[in-house]
């Protein structure tokens, strides 16, 4: 009978150093969290997933994706030590190389998450690398206009021209070190920026289609 209250000791012993295992883990979760510019819901989305494994992209066809991608995107401060905010930018990057996507270039909130971040296919550089911005904006626009194909991972199965993108920008962003950055693109390249930065502002690239419309119905009746 005397063994009983050493075995209740050794299970004891066991379960709490178990609870104070599970207890550091949740602290230490708790800590990136605090640190990090994503919420715990947000957090807990991020981290259901590999730095390789690509999110879901939102469509208009769900009118829940449709709300969110009609939502204006948040700015931020960049951390350089920020884990949470590197997983999602390699996720990011992840899900515009998937083989059932196969963009050129991703918006945050077309991923799900309102914040300011975009990942562009730099066609201006060597190998054509993927590239992550944080914060983007553009603070000049040619007045030289450039006619281009468009289409959008959120819209799928469309593609239209559109003759409002300028031909080149000076963009201004953020990198992961927290570095305010200028640049000038031209091209192409600039195309994208200017597709991808609309979307932080809930901006579709169909709209622009929509006013043109709209403006030749008002140019008829008068």
């Amino acid at each position: 009978m005397k063994i009983f209250p050493l075995v209740f000791t050794i299970v004891f012993f066991s379960f709490s150093c178990v609870n104070k295992q599970k207890d550091n883990e949740v602290d230490q979760v708790e800590e990136i969290v605090a640190k990090s510019i994503f919420n715990e819901e947000e957090s807990q989305l991020l981290t259901k997933g590999e730095k390789s494994d690509p999110f879901r992209v939102l469509t208009i066809e769900n009118v829940k994706d449709s709300l969110l991608l009609r939502s204006k995107s948040k700015g931020f401060v960049v951390e350089p030590n920020d884990s949470l905010l590197i997983l999602f930018s390699e996720r990011l990057i992840a899900t515009v190389q998937d083989s059932a996507t196969l963009g050129v270039g991703i918006a945050a909130p077309q991923v799900g998450f309102l914040k300011n971040i975009i990942c562009i296919q730099r066609f201006d550089k060597v190998n054509k690398p993927f590239e992550v911005y944080y914060n983007p904006k553009i603070s000049q626009y040619s007045k030289k206009i450039q006619p281009c194909r468009e289409g959008c991972l959120s819209i799928p199965g469309r593609m239209d021209t559109l003759s409002v993108r300028s031909y080149a920008i000076l963009l201004e962003y953020e990198n992961i070190a927290g570095e305010h950055q200028f640049e000038m693109v031209e091209d192409f390249t600039a195309v994208i920026f200017q597709h991808e930065i609309d979307h932080l502002n809930g901006i579709l690239y169909t709209d622009y289609l929509h006013q043109k419309a709209h403006e030749q119905t008002i140019g008829h009746v008068h």
